[in-house]
């Protein structure tokens, strides 16, 4: 049978949405019913990395599949901040423009009064394929208001070549991690490259920079910003020692322009073999390896380092996608949502640019794993990253972030010392969640 004519036969059936088959040893196969007459379905993506050219790709493939559905795919900022700020100014005019948007992990709570229900449009069998933690994260009062793209996780790289150049260990520490960065840095700039730095990270003020102090917050003992009973975490020694070691960092083995990083910032100086370890998302990895990567072959992954405080920590992070309330097309753009979603769009997105999997099965998956052997290896720490105060908060969470990164941005820029950051910050805390919310020894 030709490929032509398996199409045309897949296209006789005119139920909208998806079906999805199952044998016992591989992820739920994709059988397409495109949705019934003419549409243009607009995804409002991400274009960190080569996200941007990925959807893409996928749009042209849905639409091979389905002729009668044009996709167009809208590029929105880098960073999370300034998107949810753009999002924000569509859906509160309740614009149709856009159909499809791609959520952070963090922000079903905030939208999901301007998003559908998508409960009707997707199978038990493929939902319970998902992660189930975050199928939970994106069910707000009963509706899943996001079906799961890619999830990740904080994670350290490092110059493999430059850890055995130097007889170093792969740190564990923070104190290890900052007793290699220099000693690296050192030798390197005494062989020439005065541009080398010993650790790369996200510092500017936006929500990356909570991902990252959240990290050095739970790692140091610290607690969290907002625990799930409502109990604000920020005003303690643990997290003092914590700030005052990242500001330690700036101008020493990271570069003072740090605080002005972004996740491409990181990625570029490490990238093009001016930095010996970088805290960076999984997606940097199959791009740090591209051919036209000068440090391709040298990079090593590893957990984010821990103090004899607290233990390793990543921020959990990741992507869902969600169709619009005020979307012209729901079923159609449902229908894109889901196949982007699907298992083998997943795999695609996992060996090509190596973003996580929400599908339980493809970290099992051979040529996965061949494309990206740390899916495997650090499993647990995706599975056990700790998440952001987005349920505790709610609606709110945006402004708890926005308070918490432009503290600890206060520290690394100098205009604060740590303790008066976390003091003011608690205060700030409680001024905006009020009632319900309490500090220790309340």
């Amino acid at each position: 049978m030709s490929k032509k004519l398996l199409l045309v036969l897949l296209l006789i059936v005119s139920v909208v949405g998806f079906v999805f088959a199952q044998d016992a040893t591989e992820e739920p196969m994709m059988e397409m019913a495109c949705p019934e007459g003419e549409a243009t379905v607009t995804v409002a993506a991400g274009a960190v990395g080569i996200e941007l050219e990925l959807a893409q790709e996928a749009a042209q493939r849905y639409m091979e599949m389905c002729p009668n559905i044009t996709v167009e795919v809208l590029e929105t900022p880098d960073l999370a901040t300034d998107r949810l700020g753009l999002y924000l100014q569509f859906l509160e005019a309740e614009s149709p423009d856009v159909d499809v948007y791609q959520i952070d992990v963090i922000w079903p709570g905030i939208l999901a009064e301007h998003m559908i229900d998508l409960t009707p449009y997707v199978s038990e069998e493929v939902l319970a394929s998902h992660f189930p933690a975050i199928v939970q994260n994106n069910t707000v009062d009963g509706q899943l208001v996001g079906i799961p793209w890619f999830t990740d996780a904080g994670l350290l790289y490092y110059r493999s070549d430059l850890l055995e150049k130097y007889s170093l260990e792969v740190p564990t520490t923070w104190d290890e991690l900052e007793a290699a960065a220099q000693a690296i840095q050192d030798g390197e700039r005494a062989e020439g490259n005065e541009e080398f730095w010993g650790f790369v990270w996200q510092g500017n003020a936006y929500e990356g920079l909570t991902c990252d102090a959240l990290e050095w917050q739970v790692s140091h003992g610290g607690g969290t910003i907002v625990s799930p009973e409502g109990e604000i975490q920020v005003n303690n020694p643990e997290f003092v020692a914590a700030l005052e070691r990242a500001a330690g960092w700036v101008g020493t083995i990271s570069p003072e322009g740090v605080t002005g990083y972004g996740e491409e910032d990181a990625r570029a100086v490490f990238q093009a073999g001016n930095a010996a370890f970088m805290r960076n998302w999984p997606y940097a990895y199959s791009l740090g390896n591209a051919e036209d990567s000068v440090i391709a072959g040298n990079i090593g992954v590893s957990p984010l380092p821990g103090t004899e405080n607290g233990p390793n920590a990543a921020t959990l992070g990741g992507w869902q996608l969600s169709v619009s309330r005020y979307s012209e097309s729901p079923d159609a753009a449902a229908s894109v949502a889901l196949f982007l979603a699907s298992a083998p769009e997943q795999k695609i997105r996992a060996i090509e640019a190596s973003y996580n999997p929400t599908i339980m099965s493809l970290y099992e998956d051979p040529e996965v794993l061949e494309a990206v052997p740390f899916f495997g290896s650090l499993f647990d720490v995706f599975t056990s990253a700790v998440a952001r105060p987005s349920t505790v908060t709610a609606e709110r969470y945006n402004d708890v972030s926005v308070l918490y990164f432009t503290a600890v941005h206060s520290v690394l820029t100098g205009e604060q010392d740590a303790q008066t950051a976390v003091e003011d910050l608690e205060i700030d805390l409680l001024d905006l969640l009020g009632e319900g919310f309490t500090v220790p020894g309340e």
